[in-house]
């Protein structure tokens, strides 16, 4: 009989469930591509249905179900956090207090009722009470990050914003073991600290990080020794010490102090409002002090332990640009970054320690790792399809593969934005080419195509490539593979154009429609890329795809980018992805096998009030 395991993260942002068998990862997703609520922090409900859907299991089959953090050791910080800092976050207090003593303080038994209202809506008979278990917050991270590697022993590096009190950790993992080294606790935290600089630029924080780290290329570093100076201590070793004096996170509602904000002359920038030199400098100079830590903590970690592979996760781990300036410094032989390394990925983690840790089973490493590309979530059939798109009475055409990836090829040469809705859709905040948007990276304008009309996103941001596997070093300057876009690198020299000094002081999107190499809807204004390589053997419809693109043009990439618009989540369901491409200026929606184009659809009145039904980040 298979053993069953269910790990859950919610509550505090990022819900998700993830379902094991017999230590196998079955499925995983995040509940906000359900709710349809950018980042839900909510009782996955919806996750975990389809994780037990997937196996045609109920709630009873399942053997444990694994918390990812321990909620009374995040009380405790609250506690004394807000003693330390008293009278000072006197309402942050309150209004927290509000909520614990509401809800967190009963996780456990609020838990059991959820799950037990799940059982009532399947299952007949009586409800047994899961085995309940709560992982540590950073063990579920580094869990997330070694289990599923291809490392039989690997030192592992955690770091987010704040968990229970750890914010930065490191482990060693060996065959199934997972043992502690060290931390660095709240309210030292290198993702707060990155988190500060993205409300200060006024991105919304825990969401417009990666905004951030887009915008840098386009600033210099002009205030990296003010930071230094100022606002952290970092030592040789790569441990570091805030002065809490500039920041206000642990006793209030906003991130940074007055003393921060004298500190750089300007207020923190108000939302949608004209980003400037300034943002920018700004914006690259925290990048520089992040990527300075993290390669400190990484050679530190080599030298402790004298391990050659290191695996990350936490938030910071989706900093792509310093996880490029990692693998080129080769301190480590070989990376493994976990793709959903926010927290939706501790659910995965904290199910990896009930079956690694609770039940002390033996560990077989899977040397491609065992993530299956992390196409885990849900995927629908053709004839699914096909029954929704007559129910709403919409024209298509049903193609075989051959015949589809050479039309939608010919059409991404055709300057077309394609919809490429494909198999079980990706966990993690990356789009990997099941919910994409795609399109032809050598057309010049592509980018602000994508940006403006499609996305309805900022002008500065950059799209990323998927490039065939064996194409990688041909196309970029990077020797291994990245399967999970959290990696950048730059784009190989002699497919590069130098910019005049005229076109260096363009900024947004006059800068972007300078072609700085010959494919200029892909290559970053620093001629950087965040790479995704494609395996033939993850996804092979969408490998297949981009190989007939190669072969009609000679290109082994495309522009791909996550199928939505700014604010929404990536979309789950054909009907999400038709209502998208239907608000959207995109040309053609690929459905599986059926490929709708615009022009045939039902006309629709033009309206944008749907836009306000997401929240800007």
């Amino acid at each position: 009989m298979s053993v069953y395991i269910l790990g859950i993260s919610c509550y505090y942002h990022d819900s998700a469930a993830t379902l094991l068998k017999d230590g196998e990862i079955i499925s995983a997703a995040q509940e906000e591509r359900f709710s349809r609520i950018k980042h839900d922090p909510g009782f996955p409900i919806n996750a975990i249905k389809f994780c037990l859907k997937s196996q045609n299991i109920q709630i009873n089959d399942v053997d444990q179900v694994i918390y990812y953090e321990k909620p009374l050791l995040t009380f405790e910080r609250l506690l004394e956090t807000y003693l330390a800092v008293s009278p000072r976050g006197s309402r942050s207090f309150i209004a927290a207090m509000q909520v614990w003593l509401k809800e967190k303080l009963f996780l456990k038994k609020i838990l059991k009722d959820n799950l037990k209202s799940i059982h009532d809506e399947q299952d007949y008979k009586k409800f047994k009470n899961p085995n309940l278990f709560f992982s540590e917050h950073h063990l579920s991270h580094a869990a997330a990050a070694y289990y599923p590697s291809p490392f039989n022993k690997a030192a592992i590096l955690c770091m987010d914003g704040v968990g229970e009190w750890a914010t930065t950790s490191a482990w060693i993992g060996e065959n199934n073991l997972i043992k502690p080294l060290w931390e660095i606790n709240f309210p030292h935290s290198l993702g707060l600290l990155y988190s500060a600089f993205t409300y200060y630029c006024g991105f919304k924080v825990n969401s417009g990080e990666y905004k951030l780290m887009g915008l840098a290329p386009y600033g210099q570093p002009k205030y990296t020794d003010l930071i230094k100076d100022n606002l952290i201590d970092i030592k040789e070793d790569g441990s570091y010490r805030l002065n809490i004096d500039f920041f206000k996170y642990h006793r209030g509602f906003q991130m940074t102090s007055q003393k921060f904000n004298k500190l750089f002359g300007q207020p923190p920038r108000k939302k949608e409002t004209k980003l400037t030199t300034f943002h920018m400098d700004i914006a690259a100079s925290i990048q520089v002090v992040t990527e300075e830590i993290v390669l400190k903590l990484a050679k530190s970690l080599r030298e402790e332990t004298g391990l050659n592979n290191i695996c990350l996760s936490g938030g910071v781990a989706l900093n792509c640009v310093a996880n490029g300036k990692l693998l080129k410094s080769k301190i480590f032989d070989e990376i493994w970054i976990q793709p959903a390394s926010g927290d939706a990925g501790s659910s995965l983690g904290a199910a990896l320690v009930g079956w690694y840790q609770n039940k002390d089973n033996e560990r077989k490493v899977n040397l491609n790792d065992s993530m299956k590309g992390t196409y885990l979530g849900p995927e629908f059939s053709n004839d699914e399809i096909i029954s929704y798109l007559k129910t709403i009475k919409a024209p298509y055409l049903s193609l075989n593969d051959k015949d589809l990836f050479m039309r939608v090829a010919k059409e991404l040469d055709g300057g077309k934005v394609i919809g490429w809705f494909n198999g079980p859709m990706e966990f993690g905040p990356r789009a990997l080419g099941s919910r994409s948007i795609i399109g032809d990276p050598r057309n010049q304008k592509m980018q602000s195509i994508m940006n403006l009309k499609i996305k309805y996103r900022e002008s500065f941001r950059p799209f990323a490539p998927s490039v065939l596997e064996e194409d990688i070093s041909s196309q970029f300057e990077i020797d291994s593979k990245s399967p999970y876009m959290l990696l950048v690198a730059p784009v190989k020299k002699d497919l590069c154009r130098a910019m005049t000094d005229y076109e260096k002081s363009l900024f947004g999107i006059k800068k972007l429609n300078i072609p700085r190499s010959t494919l200029p809807a892909i290559t970053h204004v620093d001629y950087s890329a965040r790479v995704q390589s494609v395996s033939k053997m993850t996804n092979p419809r969408y490998y297949n795809l981009i190989k007939s693109f190669k072969e009609l043009t000679g290109c082994p990439l495309v522009v791909n980018t996550s199928f939505n618009v700014r604010g929404e989540p990536i979309v789950c369901t054909p009907q999400d992805a038709y209502r998208c491409f239907m608000r959207t200026e995109m040309d053609i929606l690929v459905l599986q096998n059926q490929v709708l184009f615009k022009i045939d659809q039902p006309k629709i009145e033009k309206d944008e009030k749907w836009m306000q039904s997401f929240e800007l980040d």
